[in-house]
């Protein structure tokens, strides 16, 4: 017995019943009427979709048509069908050929249009550091129209810098303001606390960094490739950057100008600092001296000769007024900023490890002990005012390419020639997490932003690492080359950036 649809009065498809009514329906004739009126359209009482009971029935097969019943009807039939497959073949075909020849007309038309966009390309950048590196000759001829402060070009003042005096000694004046300032900032860390300030950018905001700004032209394209990078500590917009060419670059963010220039190196500039709360710079170089700048003159005041060897690295005592360079001539030296004079110079080599060069140095935050790492893969902890050798973390393999001490005064983050970065505990002396790179990944710079809440490593790429979590937070793979430097501005709010391929870069939101 065939079933019958109560609205169609045909044979569903889809048979279903109503247990209100007790009627068979089609499915979607049913359901239609119950999404219009809720109601069972035989007795009207309330019915919804949920309650209808499906009919499991053998499937439904249409009879032929009459017309289709004779063999001849049947030969039209696939004859008529044929004929339309054929016809719409044809017209996919014509379609085809047209498309084939729009998209032939597009492919030529962008390849023109991507040589022409890559010849303006070209000559944009050209012309873009043509105009960077004449910057500061154009503000000398015209900076009373423009009103433009003009970037200053550095003098020496020979007879103040040439002579240095080792052996001045660690008087008990000396030590006693190292220790007043190491007991004043360790106050001032206890009572910070552990407490993130609340102006510091969110990690979820570094995570959308993007690009902001790019500076190929500070550094000259003949002798390519910045080695250096530091931010004034109270104002990160003022930046210093010290390159291949042998000058130092300072360079002011908000305005995009170039404030001095500091020629005076014979060899290239591979350390930077910009004075925290005066306008003095100082760089290193591998022509063994170390040179104390007056920005806004650009003259060159001190001249530190304390090594024999290639200074590689320098780092500012907390109280503005010392500094702390290496050598591989395997001594470090304490000086005073303001004379000139060399107070100390201890030599590196130490029982139970021979001497080895050093390869980068920097004062711990409260300055009453400094790191320095060695080309034998070693890192040392010193005491200042002992002048001794207190701990050592081995474990990287290859030279040491950079350290950097946590605001929080309890970890130490290294790198070598190995592609990991390895942070240590200072009050446990240990190594407490190991951050692998990318197989061949190289380290040349670390830094911690001014918080401790995050690290940054710069080297084959720029990374951001989350501390605690040392979870990743960005990758910035915006320069061609190897990245040389990494500085975290005020708050996090932007990162600062430089590499061989000469560019300064600014990462922000």
């Amino acid at each position: 017995m065939a079933l019958i649809c109560a609205i169609s009065n045909e044979v569903p498809e889809n048979p279903v019943i109503s247990p209100v009514s007790g009627s068979i329906f089609e499915r979607h004739l049913i359901e239609k009427y119950i999404a219009d009126n809720g109601t069972d359209p035989i007795n009207g009482q309330h019915l919804d979709k949920g309650m209808l009971i499906e009919v499991k029935a053998p499937p439904l097969v249409k009879p032929r048509p009459p017309s289709a019943t004779s063999i001849p009807a049947i030969l039209k039939i696939l004859q008529d069908e044929w004929d339309a497959v054929m016809l719409h073949s044809f017209t996919l075909r014509q379609q085809l050929q047209t498309s084939r020849q729009e998209l032939s007309c597009a492919l030529y038309q962008h390849d023109s249009a991507c040589r022409v966009i890559a010849r303006l390309t070209k000559e944009v950048t050209a012309a873009r550091e043509a105009l960077a590196t004449l910057k500061p000759q154009a503000g000398i001829t015209a900076g009373a129209a423009a009103n433009i402060p003009h970037p200053q070009y550095a003098t020496e003042v020979f007879d103040r810098a040439d002579q240095p005096q080792e052996g001045a000694g660690m008087t008990e004046e000396v030590i006693k303001k190292l220790q007043d300032k190491a007991t004043v900032l360790t106050a001032e860390r206890k009572k910070r606390g552990k407490q993130v300030p609340e102006e510091l950018v969110k990690g979820d905001d570094i995570r959308a960094y993007k690009q902001l700004a790019s500076h190929p032209g500070l550094h000259s394209a003949s002798v390519p490739g910045i080695l250096a990078l530091d931010l004034h500590a109270s104002d990160t917009a003022k930046v210093i950057t010290g390159g291949n060419d042998k000058n130092a670059v300072v360079f002011n963010k908000d305005t995009e100008q170039v404030v001095a220039i500091l020629k005076g190196h014979t060899k290239k500039v591979t350390s930077v600092i910009y004075h925290p709360d005066e306008e003095i710079a100082f760089t290193a170089s591998p022509d063994a001296t170390i040179r104390v700048w007056t920005i806004g003159s650009a003259n060159c005041v001190q001249t530190i000769r304390a090594h024999d060897a290639a200074v590689t690295g320098i780092s500012l005592h907390a109280t503005g007024d010392y500094l702390l360079s290496c050598s591989t001539d395997e001594y470090w030296a304490f000086s005073d900023i303001r004379t000139g004079r060399v107070l100390c110079k201890v030599a590196d080599g130490s029982a139970p490890h021979a001497s080895s060069a050093l390869t980068c140095a920097q004062f711990h935050p409260d300055g009453l002990i400094f790191g320095t790492g060695t080309a034998d893969s070693m890192i040392k902890i010193w005491d200042l005012k002992e002048r001794t050798n207190v701990a050592n973390f081995p474990g990287h393999s290859g030279p040491i390419t950079a350290i950097s001490f946590s605001e929080n005064g309890y970890y130490l983050a290294t790198s070598a020639d190995d592609s990991v970065v390895k942070l240590w505990d200072l009050r446990k002396l240990k190594n407490f997490k190991t951050i692998t790179l990318d197989e061949n990944a190289e380290v040349k710079s670390l830094c911690f932003d001014q918080s401790g809440t995050y690290l940054a490593v710069a080297g084959t790429d720029v990374r951001v690492y989350l501390c605690k979590q040392w979870q990743e937070l960005a990758v910035f793979s915006d320069h061609t080359q190897l990245a040389t430097g990494v500085k975290f501005g005020q708050s996090a709010r932007f990162i600062a950036t430089t590499s061989m391929d000469r560019s300064l870069k600014f990462f922000g939101s």
